[in-house]
């Protein structure tokens, strides 16, 4: 399965900003300004867009897009999810995934049981869990599992050109 050529969301165009074609920006990135740093945004209206100024504004951001020249321009981007390229982001150290990448492994116990298929990853404050969807055929009468992302106390190792996840976890937990 090659990833290169996806679309990752990196936030969402907000509500017009007074009249001259400024938006309001929702930022996913860690650092909110570093939405900035990637160009050109693919918006859901399927054109591409290039950020001519930005600043922020109280702890919100605003930013004006080249073409967006008018609040009636503004409120038809509005809502509309801020898209790169995946091939834009930075390369990540040996040990560091996206989540994006653990989305569809297989993920087995260092037993060999098969847990099933990652749907989802998400963060909880505390650590990043995994929603894995268990086969049908589950012998604990598992539909769906969660288990923490948490290197060498539960996940054991992660193969990218296999995608396997190998965990130490109880399989009817």
């Amino acid at each position: 399965m090659s990833l290169a050529s996806d679309k990752v969301v990196i936030g969402k165009i907000g509500a017009s900003y007074g009249v001259k074609g400024w938006v309001k920006i929702n930022s996913y990135t860690d650092v909110p300004e570093g939405i900035f740093d990637y160009s050109p945004w693919l918006l859901a209206d399927g054109k591409e867009y290039q950020v001519d100024q930005w600043r922020p504004h109280g702890k919100a951001l605003v930013a004006k897009l080249d073409g967006v020249d008018t609040r009636d321009d503004a409120e038809r981007i509005k809502n509309l999810d801020i898209a790169i390229d995946a091939e834009q982001l930075p390369e990540l150290d040996e040990g560091e995934f996206y989540w994006r990448e653990l989305t569809g492994m297989q993920v087995v116990t260092t037993q060999g049981y098969e847990l099933g298929t990652v749907t989802e990853v998400f963060n909880t404050g505390a650590n990043d869990v995994l929603r894995i969807r268990a086969k049908g055929n589950d012998a604990f009468g598992q539909k769906e599992r969660l288990v923490p992302f948490v290197f060498d106390s539960v996940v054991q190792t992660v193969n990218k050109v296999e995608r396997v996840i190998t965990v130490d976890w109880e399989p009817g937990f």
